[in-house]
């Protein structure tokens, strides 16, 4: 399919923000050439910010578009064509994910599964938040799952002693489990969301088809990454403790959270309700403030200001994408999808597949390569930002690498791959 001029410049812009992620940590090191608190510091420290990465170079594809188009076809392209729906839920779901009474909820329910498990306190409790925090994904969607389980480890993993290789190793796992966790239901991870109406799959096909692969991958991958690092994982382990200022939240107060979950993942597209729902939730965290800690706006909307980036500029990759999931065989496609996840993200990977007459076979290895590849890059997985803003700072000054984070994803992007590819049934 030949380009129109403005898909190209899309393209280049495209390619340019995917070049720019992987120089954040350089960008922070001239940051600290300046004074600190200088116009130099600030714009560099602002050119290391993964989060406004897509942002920033989505601005700029709009001045393009502007500037070769005019105003009318920007404008209309920018209300018209391009769907924040996906940005704005994000948003919305990682702010009230990482509220005290959801975090505690979630971490009772790991705490008490770890219990049964026959390894020392450490190693259960860092195993099944790493198995079960992710596989919640399938229930109180994706981004919620990522947001607990990310804030989970940040309080009781990497707050500690920890070693960078571990740090690497456990983000690799957390990206690939979430993205392959949220598969046991038709609503809750991104990817399957974009196919699942189109196609008529309901949650039996999900949980038949991908569901239980994805756990049991989850679980493998898991079980190794604890036993490779049973050193830093033996010991005395303690939770980390709460703020001592703030109450322990009553069972009402967290039954009422989980009540605006569901509501928000029910109006899941309907964004006007949605959002009127999170300004209810807002008022009701300063009725029961005693109960809260301060809602992280700031840090989702930073989440939400990247997916929305990523969504205008990969509106404009349909030109090339679509064609070359349309030409690959069965094989290829799974495997070409897993390494395209890594440079789009997978939920616009698996929309252009809706836009193609596939068999059941290929809609069965698109998605499953969509959300095998979800670990590998901050950009394949419209949760990962938000995982990445939350342990970021426990990686020193320089940020996550992206080498680093592809590194420790590959081993269970592997099992994940085995786990698809041969275990029955395909569709």
């Amino acid at each position: 399919m030949q380009p129109t001029t403005i898909q190209l410049v899309a393209t280049i812009i495209f390619a340019l923000a995917i070049l720019h992620t992987f120089l954040v940590s350089k960008f922070a090191k001239i940051a600290h050439h300046y004074p600190e608190g200088s116009m130099g510091e600030n714009f560099w420290h602002f050119m290391a910010e993964v989060e406004a990465v897509f942002g920033m170079w989505a601005a700029v594809f709009m001045i393009a578009y502007v500037g070769i188009e005019g105003a009318g076809p920007a404008l209309n392209y920018i209300e018209k064509e391009v769907a924040f729906i996906e940005p704005a839920f994000v948003f919305v779901i990682m702010a009230m994910a990482g509220t005290r009474p959801v975090i505690k909820f979630a971490e009772q329910i790991i705490v008490s599964l770890s219990r049964l498990i026959p390894m020392n306190r450490k190693m259960a409790f860092f195993l099944t938040t790493l198995v079960v925090g992710p596989l919640l994904g399938s229930f109180i969607t994706e981004p919620a799952a990522m947001t607990v389980t990310a804030l989970i480890l940040l309080k009781n993993f990497y707050s500690k002693e920890m070693s960078t290789k571990f740090k690497y190793a456990t983000i690799g796992l957390l990206f690939v489990n979430v993205s392959i966790g949220g598969t046991l239901s038709h609503f809750a991870a991104p990817p399957v969301l974009m196919v699942a109406t189109k196609w008529n799959w309901g949650f039996s096909h999900m949980l038949i088809n991908f569901g239980y692969k994805a756990a049991i991958s989850c679980i493998i991958s898991a079980l190794t990454i604890s036993f490779f690092f049973k050193k830093e994982l033996t010991g005395d382990f303690q939770l980390r403790p709460d703020n001592t200022e703030k109450m322990h939240p009553p069972m009402w107060v967290t039954l009422i959270h989980v009540l605006f979950l569901a509501g928000v993942v029910l109006t899941v597209h309907h964004m006007v309700v949605f959002m009127g729902l999170f300004l209810f939730f807002l008022g009701f965290t300063v009725v029961t403030k005693e109960f809260q800690d301060e809602v992280q706006v700031k840090s989702s909307l930073m989440v939400g200001f990247f997916l929305a980036g990523l969504v205008v500029l990969g509106g404009k990759q349909a030109w090339w994408l679509q064609g070359l999931i349309a030409s690959l065989g069965d094989q290829p496609l799974y495997f070409g999808a897993t390494a395209l996840t890594g440079v789009t993200d997978n939920a616009a990977l698996t929309y252009l597949g809706t836009l193609v007459e596939l068999s059941d076979a290929k809609k069965y290895f698109l998605v499953a390569g969509a959300v095998t590849g979800g670990g590998l890059t901050v950009i394949a997985n419209a949760p990962n930002p938000a995982g990445y803003g939350i342990l970021k700072d426990s990686f020193g000054s320089d940020g996550i690498s992206p080498l680093g984070l592809l590194k420790g994803a590959l081993y269970p992007t592997f099992i994940a791959i085995l786990c698809f590819e041969f275990l029955p049934p395909y569709f």
